[in-house]
């Protein structure tokens, strides 16, 4: 009795908890549970300006060379580098939408020249409700030259990079069985924090050895490896794409309720900008899926899993040149700080539940905020994510080449004052537009990218 008195108590504090997350709490701090490294965390002192004003990249290149915090920084990951046997590679994930743009690319400038050898995989990342437009004109023409400016700057100094922020994640493909506000950078980051989690498993994967009978995984690669694979061969180019299945359906689907659709098929991109349905035999694809259900509740075998995906692609009617598969039987936890973003279809274990057993008869898009699912109700989730380098990415590239140019390099452009505010003269604008025009002609190289327009 007196245990169940206990749990009672204990599930009406988690639920406080839920409720105080999704509609009290401003601050990232209190979304977090995980306890950091006295090393891990690093605060820019000395700016007293508010976190709106900090909003393009000259102020955050500023920001970052004055004082000691570059050599302090630099120290840091020094510090982390020295406890690794062997670095594999460095992972980063960056706020490119304002300042901390300008940060970050001072920092991998340093990382680049001190460690030529580790390869960076780059994800510039930002929330849906940013990526509008503004009514001011001037604050449109500084956000464009800022996206241009931000992309060419990172993208110069890491091997792979994969840009992720679409316009809204509520209205998107990826949403079917979510509900998502866009106001709220909680969501928003859950849904992308999910996406890398899954694309960078394979990192974390212990390699098999040639007598083991079974094993919950396959297709273990360490940074290097992706990057070799997705950047290092055919036209070489280094702007991925990221596609995400927030859960995926089960392998065997009931084709009666359900159109039957492969892995591939339902994978939808969170990279924006990027062309639908475009046909590209030179791309490269790295996918991973992990705690898949065979059919219902049943978990899948990583052979069912390699053999469904190694089916989808026999089966596609557009099939990349080549494709790299890893397998985890382990699905993605959702612990309690995780936002109520899941609609009523998706079960406990993140099985998708039938139209006829659910009650609200719920058609997959979820707006209503009553009939959303956190992590008391559901408690993992399968995923299925894929990285792919193709020409899909490319009007991404070439509006970013097309603003610098319009804004920032033609004769009377509106923001070539700007430009220079943030410390950039003309040929340092050139030489963004170069770095552009460069990823256009890896992707389309008959194309006059490198050609200037200024004139």
């Amino acid at each position: 009795m007196e245990q169940n008195e206990n749990d009672s108590h204990t599930e009406v504090e988690d639920k406080d908890i839920v409720e105080s997350l999704e509609n009290g709490v401003e601050h990232w701090t209190d979304f977090s549970k995980v306890h950091y490294h006295p090393q891990s965390l690093y605060e820019l002192s000395g700016l007293w300006i508010d976190l709106n004003s900090f909003n393009n990249y000259g102020i955050g290149r500023d920001s970052f060379s004055g004082g000691l915090h570059a050599e302090e920084i630099n120290e840091r990951l020094r510090f982390f580098l020295e406890e690794c046997d062997s670095p594999q590679g460095i992972q980063f994930i960056v706020d490119d939408y304002g300042g901390f743009s300008g940060v970050a690319g001072e920092f991998l400038e340093n990382i680049a020249d001190e460690y030529t050898n580790i390869p960076v995989l780059l994800y510039s990342v930002r929330s849906p409700d940013l990526c509008g437009d503004s009514t001011n004109r001037k604050m449109t023409v500084s956000r464009k030259l800022h996206d241009a400016v931000s992309f060419a700057k990172l993208a110069s100094f890491c091997k792979l990079i994969v840009p992720l922020g679409l316009p809204s994640l509520h209205t998107s493909r990826i949403a079917k069985y979510l509900c998502l506000d866009d106001s709220k950078a909680y969501h928003s980051s859950a849904v992308y924090a999910s996406a890398i989690h899954s694309i960078s498993l394979p990192f974390r994967m212990q390699p098999i050895g040639p007598s083991a009978q079974l094993s919950n995984t396959c297709g273990e690669l360490n940074i290097n490896d992706l990057v070799k694979m997705l950047a290092g061969q055919g036209r070489q180019n280094m702007v991925t794409i990221l596609d995400v299945a927030m859960p995926p359906p089960s392998l065997m689907t009931d084709i009666k309720k359900v159109e039957q659709k492969s892995l591939l098929e339902i994978l939808q991109p969170l990279t924006p900008e990027t062309s639908q349905d475009v046909e590209d035999m030179q791309s490269l694809e790295s996918v991973t899926v992990h705690g898949a259900f065979a059919s219902g509740c049943k978990r899948a075998s990583v052979s069912q899993v390699k053999e469904a995906v190694q089916s989808a692609y026999i089966n596609a009617v557009k099939r990349p040149k080549f494709s790299h598969v890893s397998v985890s039987q382990c699905p993605l936890p959702i612990p309690l700080p995780f936002p109520s973003i899941f609609g009523n279809l998706v079960g406990r274990n993140g099985e998708l539940l039938s139209l006829d057993n659910n009650s609200n008869n719920n058609k997959g898009i979820l707006d209503n905020s009553s009939s959303r699912r956190g992590s008391l109700e559901v408690h993992s989730i399968p995923m299925a994510a894929r990285l792919r380098s193709s020409i899909a990415v490319l009007p991404f590239v070439e509006n970013r080449l097309g603003n610098l140019r319009k804004f920032g390099i033609a004769r009377g452009a509106l923001g070539s004052e700007i430009l220079t505010s943030w410390g950039f003269g003309k040929d340092d604008a050139e030489d963004l537009a170069e770095t552009l025009s460069n990823m256009v002609l890896t992707l389309k190289p008959y194309s006059q990218g490198s050609s200037s327009d200024s004139d």
